[in-house]
C-alpha cells in the first residue's frame, strides 16, 4: 500500500506533472540511471512544475480555489493555449 503522500503524488488532480515524472523515472531506468541521457526530460518535468506553480500562485493570489486546477479544468487550459 502506498503512502498518502505517495498516492497524492500520483494524483493527477494534485499533481499537474504525474506524466513528465513517470518519463524522467523511465528514461533514468532504461539508461541505468546515467542522468546525462535524460536531460530533456528533466527539463520538461521542470518548465511544467515552473508553469503549474506559476498559475498556482496567481490563484492563491486572486482567490480563486482550488488553488491547482483540476485534471479536467488543466486540459482545458492548456487545450485554450494551443
Amino acid at each position: 500500500r502506498m503512502s498518502r503522500h505517495a498516492q497524492q503524488l500520483r494524483d493527477h488532480d494534485i499533481n499537474p506533472c504525474v506524466a513528465e515524472t513517470d518519463a524522467s523515472r523511465k528514461c533514468m531506468d532504461d539508461h541505468n540511471y546515467n542522468k546525462d541521457m535524460c536531460t530533456a526530460y528533466f527539463l520538461k518535468y521542470k518548465s511544467c512544475r515552473k508553469f503549474w506553480h506559476d498559475v498556482m500562485m496567481q490563484r492563491r493570489r486572486n482567490g480563486v480555489k482550488p488553488e491547482m486546477p483540476s485534471a479536467e479544468e488543466r486540459r482545458k487550459m492548456l487545450e485554450s493555449m494551443g
